[in-house]
C-alpha cells in the first residue's frame, strides 16, 4: 500500500467551526479508545525510566484541544511522573478556549498560536516535545524539519505519535463511520490511513534529518499505532 498524499478538510480554510467542533470531538473519542493516549503514555514513561526525571515541561505541537497530553498527564501521574504541558497549534479555533464547543471540558493550558515548522521558543526551551496525529500531515521534507525544530526545542527528546500506514487500518476505517459520527472526521480519517507512514519510512526520513549518533526508538502500539522517541543528546 503506497503512500498517498492529499489535503484533509479540517485543515482547509473552508472547514466550518461547528465541522471543527465536531471532528475534534472525534478525534479525542479515537485516541481515548483505540490507542493514541496510551501511545504518549508509554513515551513518557520510557523517558521516565531512562533519565531518572520525574518531572517534565511538555510543548504538544498541533495540539488541537490538547486531549491527549492532559489524558496522558493523568495517566502518568498515578506513577508520580508531573508533566507541565504547553498547547501549540496553526490554528486559534482549534485550541481550548476558543473552541465554544469543548472549552469548558479541557482544564487551561497555557497556548500559542505558531508555526511548527518554525517555534517561536529558544533552545532548550521544554524538556519534551510531543504530537500526536501531526507527522503524517508533513512529506519527508517538512517532517525532517520538524524532526529538528524540535529537537533544537527540547531538553530531553522528541515524541511523535501517529498512524501507521496498512490496508487493514483502511478498512477498519471505513466500517467505522457509524461511532465516527462527523462526516468531516471519517473522510479524514480515511485520508490520515493513506497518507500516514510505516516505521521504516520515519527511520529513513530521520536517518537523512539527524546525524547517525541521534538514537532513535521506534514501537508498534494498539490497532496501527507509532510511537517514535528521537533523543537529544
Amino acid at each position: 500500500m503506497q503512500r498517498v498524499d492529499a489535503q484533509e478538510i479540517l485543515d482547509s480554510d473552508g472547514c466550518s467551526a461547528r465541522d471543527v467542533q465536531g471532528a475534534l470531538a472525534v478525534l479525542g473519542r479515537v485516541n481515548r479508545w483505540f490507542g493514541g493516549i496510551a501511545t504518549t503514555r508509554k513515551m513518557v514513561e520510557r523517558v521516565a525510566e531512562v533519565t531518572g526525571a520525574k518531572s517534565f515541561s511538555l510543548l504538544e505541537v498541533a495540539a488541537g484541544l490538547g486531549e491527549v497530553p492532559e489524558k496522558a498527564s493523568a495517566e502518568v501521574a498515578r506513577r508520580g511522573i508531573t508533566l507541565d504541558v504547553t498547547l501549540l497549534d496553526r490554528a486559534p479555533s482549534h485550541l481550548p478556549g476558543r473552541n465554544r464547543g469543548h472549552g469548558n471540558r479541557i482544564p487551561r493550558r497555557p497556548a500559542v498560536v505558531a508555526d511548527a515548522l518554525s517555534l517561536p521558543f529558544h533552545d532548550g526551551a521544554f524538556d519534551l516535545v510531543s504530537c500526536s496525529l501531526f507527522a503524517h500531515h508533513l512529506n519527508a521534507q517538512p517532517l525532517a524539519q520538524f524532526v529538528r525544530e524540535g529537537l533544537r526545542v527540547s531538553r530531553r527528546a522528541l515524541l511523535i505519535n501517529d498512524l501507521i500506514r496498512h490496508p487493514l487500518h483502511l478498512a477498519l476505517v471505513y466500517a467505522s463511520f457509524p461511532i465516527m459520527r462527523s462526516r468531516v472526521a471519517w473522510l479524514d480519517g480515511l485520508t490520515s490511513v493513506r497518507r500516514a507512514y510505516v516505521p521504516g519510512e520515519v527511520r529513513s526520513v530521520l536517518a537523512s534529518a539527524l546525524p547517525p549518533q541521534i538514537p532513535v526508538e521506534i514501537s508498534c502500539n494498539y490497532l496501527f499505532r507509532m510511537g517514535v522517541i528521537v533523543w537529544k543528546q
